[in-house]
């Protein structure tokens, strides 16, 4: 979609903004920028009965336990269901793209034309990727049935598999070495490029270096071994990932796994809203947001587009319009102005203009930037420590808060002497482009390292001395230990692409129907009982053996089960060895 309609003035709109509105009676209006300028524009009366929600992406990075009945809250206080909300958020889109398909073509494209990818944060759990997938059956965008016609791409893995791709003349590099793009002056292209460091000597504080003879993708300078990281900043989440280059094909294999934090742009929206608690006070604001949602609304594009204005080097102040109803409204609830309090409030960025404007100095704007960048930085910190990412040869700066010129220098500040760093041109749109390479050729990232350690509570033959007594269980005079952790999987072990692991279960009572393994899960590698601390039951594993067993049911069945873990999601499936039958098998992270 080059253009989403109806987006603001002094923005560019190659995305869409995370806000959907619903009607009164909870049925979906509109989406993006559309949802945002109708909300605005009803009475403030009638906006009470609309559901209206904004940025809602992050709540399942932030919910610990999410569900199926997981809740987001409207601005009016509403509570609605976040898979409903995701549902048709995602039916809207499926609407425009086949639209859009169609228009293009100039033939009708049906859905099921489509293999669709939906990029999920890579620091998202397990639940949270079953949860899009339910979103998606809900949606629409494919049936159960059909399941693999929907691929969840992990983001920076989309990032990292565009930026393979990229062309030196789409990148901007950040280090000011003396050797553009890698290549000295005495090249063969050296006229190329000695009028291209011409270019930028004379134009300094154009980042950017036009290099017009391509000397093909950036590739031609990976070699087997190299390692690079992908800094993918967004709106709510920041993730890194570790890639290095397996040749011939140029399969990635990755290093260290997605780790990141909530620290995206969000961070600074959030910085301003204390600014004005501070200045205006936290009641005022927060009965603001309640009374007068829309001119909030307007107050918060104020800011974003001078937010896009900050700069390193910027000198002249920022001016962010206040609503008129801001002001008015100010004034009923603390009985004196907005001036006044701007007066006696002791932040000395902040000034009133007689436009009716906040006047931020850039300081003041900067500061703002400083605690979600400071963490963005500390983690890389963190990463490079790491002796797996030592010699790493590039950064590649991604994502919608990559375009910041503060987090680009920041960057460049901090680790531009030990690696090469480069920002693609149109960084916010990075992650959709790599998706698209990734539902072309699901299988170029061939190894990942699993997040957790995954395994399953057996019972075990108890062996005096080794296993603790109160383990101990006597069953028809067998003596067996239970809550043994029986792993599939360490955490940071490297899993390839379709790796499986094998297990055998029997069920306790030959006549059993169902058998339901519970999964577990720890951030550490060497678990020994269900029951040590830091294990968490994670999902379920359920074998259903209805229909399987003829008229002989044989005295001792033995369920063999396969697990796949090397994908972006985990999936099962099984087979009962006596009958070579397969057996129906669901892994669920969600309702457990």
């Amino acid at each position: 979609m080059r253009r989403w309609e109806g987006g603001d003035p002094g923005v560019s709109n190659q995305k869409t903004p995370t806000t959907i509105l619903l009607t009164p009676e909870r049925k979906f209006h509109s989406f993006g920028y559309a949802a945002r300028d109708f909300y605005h524009d009803l009475d403030p009366n009638e906006a009470k009965q609309w559901l209206y929600l904004e940025k809602f992406k992050m709540k399942l990075h932030t919910t610990g336990d999410l569900t199926m009945d997981t809740d987001l809250t409207a601005a009016n206080g509403k509570k609605v269901k976040a898979l409903e909300i995701f549902a048709y958020a995602l039916q809207y889109f499926k609407e425009q793209a086949l639209k859009e398909l169609s228009d293009q073509a100039g033939s009708e494209f049906e859905n099921s034309d489509v293999r669709w990818v939906i990029t999920v944060p890579a620091i998202w759990k397990q639940p949270a990727k079953q949860f899009m997938r339910q979103a998606a059956y809900q949606a629409g965008l494919v049936s159960p049935e059909n399941s693999e016609q929907l691929i969840i791409a992990l983001e920076p893995e989309a990032a990292s598999i565009y930026c393979r791709k990229l062309r030196l003349h789409q990148m901007i590099e950040l280090s000011s070495k003396a050797a553009v793009n890698g290549y000295s002056g005495s090249d063969t292209v050296g006229a190329g490029f000695t009028q291209a460091k011409e270019h930028v000597r004379r134009h300094r504080q154009s980042r950017t270096f036009l290099v017009e003879n391509v000397i093909g993708e950036i590739w031609s300078e990976l070699e087997e071994g190299d390692k690079y990281v992908v800094v993918d900043s967004g709106g709510g989440t920041v993730d890194l990932t570790v890639h290095q280059i397996r040749l011939p094909e140029g399969h990635l294999k990755e290093l260290y796994k997605a780790t990141g934090g909530p620290y995206g742009s969000l961070g600074v929206d959030y910085e301003f809203e204390k600014l004005l608690y501070k200045i205006f006070g936290e009641d005022f604001i927060e009965q603001f947001k309640i009374k007068r949602p829309a001119a909030w609304v307007d107050l918060m594009i104020a800011f974003e587009s001078r937010k896009r204005a900050a700069a390193p080097d910027r000198t002249n102040p920022l001016n962010i319009t206040l609503p008129f109803s801001f002001i008015d409204y100010y004034k009923k609830f603390r009985g004196h102005s907005v001036e006044h309090a701007l007066r006696k409030s002791n932040v000395d960025f902040v000034k009133w203009s007689s436009q009716g404007m906040l006047r931020m100095s850039p300081d003041a704007m900067n500061a703002l930037f400083k605690p979600t960048i400071d963490s963005i930085i500390e983690h890389l910190r963190d990463l490079f420590q790491k002796p797996e990412v030592s010699t790493v040869k590039f950064l590649f700066l991604v994502g919608g808060f990559a375009e910041a010129p503060l987090l680009q220098q920041a960057v460049q500040a901090a680790f531009g002497d030990q690696c090469r760093i480069i920002i693609p041109q149109d960084v916010g749109l990075t992650i959709l482009k790599g998706a698209v390479l990734f539902g072309l050729d699901p299988a170029v990232i061939k190894v990942r390292r699993s997040p957790l350690t995954y395994g399953v509570g057996v019972l075990n033959r108890y062996v005096e001395g080794k296993h603790p007594p109160e383990k101990l269980l006597v069953k028809d005079g067998t003596r067996w230990c239970t809550d043994v952790f029986d792993k599939f999987i360490s955490a940071d072990q490297s899993v390839a692409l379709g790796e499986l692991v094998k297990r055998s279960y029997t069920p306790a009572k030959p006549s059993q129907l169902v058998i339901v393994i519970n999964i577990y899960s720890s951030e550490h590698d060497n678990v020994s009982f269900i029951t040590d601390p830091g294990v968490k039951k994670c999902g379920t594993l359920r074998l259903d053996l209805t229909g399987t067993s003829g008229t002989a049911v044989p005295a001792r069945r033995e369920i063999q089960t396969l697990m796949q873990f090397g994908d972006t999601e985990i999936k099962a499936t099984a087979i009962d060895i006596a009958t070579s039958k397969s057996v129906k098998v669901g892994i669920d992270f969600l309702n457990y």
